[in-house]
């Protein structure tokens, strides 16, 4: 999800000013999605916990690489815990394409991890905001309501991701 990744990084610059000295939490099992953002916040200094349940933990390279970001890192098992202090919170669908089969099992074990408004009142700040690379189940990983409160910032983020896109397509092209 490298392109996902930029997409949300310049979607929180845009919202926030700049990227160094934001908090980012992401709330979920430790998929692609988790992975990418642990790598594309430290390298982008800013600090990330992630909230996962045992057993969803993020891939064990993206662990070792975090280690080497000091406290600019946290994994915890409570999300409250997690998105204390947090810029931006961020969660992704629980059962991806191709999982559906693990579905019920999924949303039985990623209940808690539901972000709603009791969870982002953890957070202590009133500036905080919600992302999701979509496409989202509301009343899953995210209530209906937050969603809708965060819309225009995560439709933001699902444009930036046509920009970003385009921008690694001229990259990578070369003389044409």
């Amino acid at each position: 999800h490298p392109c996902q990744i930029l997409a949300d990084l310049m979607t929180i610059r845009e919202y926030k000013g700049k990227l160094a000295g934001q908090k980012m939490a992401f709330i979920g099992d430790g998929n692609n999605m988790m992975n990418s953002l642990i790598v594309g916040a430290l390298k982008m200094e800013m600090s990330i916990s992630v909230a996962c349940p045992e057993g969803y933990e993020p891939d064990p390279l993206v662990l070792e690489f975090a280690k080497g970001f000091g406290d600019k890192f946290e994994m915890v098992r409570e999300p409250k815990k997690a998105v204390v202090g947090a810029d931006v919170v961020i969660t992704d669908v629980w059962a991806s394409m191709g999982e559906e089969d693990k579905a019920a099992e999924r949303i039985a074990l990623l209940r808690p991890y539901q972000v709603n408004k009791e969870m982002l009142e953890m957070t202590g700040k009133d500036s905080t905001i919600v992302m999701h690379c979509l496409p989202a189940v509301k009343g899953h990983e995210i209530t209906e309501d937050v969603f809708e409160h965060f819309a225009d910032v995560i439709f933001d983020e699902a444009e930036n991701r046509m920009h970003t896109i385009k921008a690694v397509m001229v990259a990578t092209l070369g003389e044409y």
